[in-house]
């Protein structure tokens, strides 16, 4: 059975649906979760769903190998979920097409450092996007240019907050991510 190690760094939602999905699915197990914000939701969520965290901090994460060690004893894929910070070259490296990631738009369009959250929600509103959605990718070494792996699209009406935006591109997040997780880990 494969093992999935996910990173997030806010409320856990994701990384929350991800595991619900594989405890229903048994085709791989959540191992984890690593954190580096200390007072994120998640750690409530894994409590609840009794799964182990690790929180982190910036200099082991950049500037050593203890997160990657760790990683090395208990995942065989990384899934971002909501986490914030560039991933090292060293974990890229040695994890390689094996760290999957989803972006609230359709990339390569509002792309890139600062672009999260409802940063990517008012910019599409702001520009006067018919359509948005969701991508898939894996991650290397610069934001949000890894390779595709899926995109699912949603229409966005002119009466639409930056808020309705959101609550759309959750509903695809939460319907596809774990089932394209689970093609990619299957292959």
């Amino acid at each position: 059975m494969k093992r999935i190690a996910i990173f997030a760094s806010g409320s856990g939602s994701n990384a929350e649906n991800i595991i619900n999905y594989f405890n229903a699915e048994k085709t791989a197990i959540v191992t984890k979760v690593f954190c580096n914000n200390p007072n994120a939701k998640v750690f409530e969520r894994c409590k609840r769903l009794k799964i182990d965290t690790v929180l982190f901090s910036k200099e082991d994460f950049f500037n050593s190998d203890v997160v990657l060690n760790q990683l090395k004893e208990v995942t065989d894929y990384i899934v971002l979920a909501g986490f914030l910070l560039k991933i090292p070259s060293t974990i890229i490296d040695a994890f390689s097409n094996k760290i999957i990631n989803i972006h609230p738009a359709l990339l390569p369009k509002y792309g890139g450092k600062g672009m999260y959250g409802m940063h990517v929600h008012k910019a599409v509103k702001e520009n006067n996007e018919s359509e948005t959605g969701i991508t898939i990718h894996f991650v290397n070494e610069n934001y949000d240019e890894g390779a595709i792996i899926f995109q699912a699209k949603t229409m966005v009406e002119n009466s639409d907050s930056p808020e309705d935006i959101a609550q759309k591109i959750h509903v695809l997040e939460y319907k596809h991510f774990p089932k394209v997780i689970e093609s990619v880990i299957s292959q």
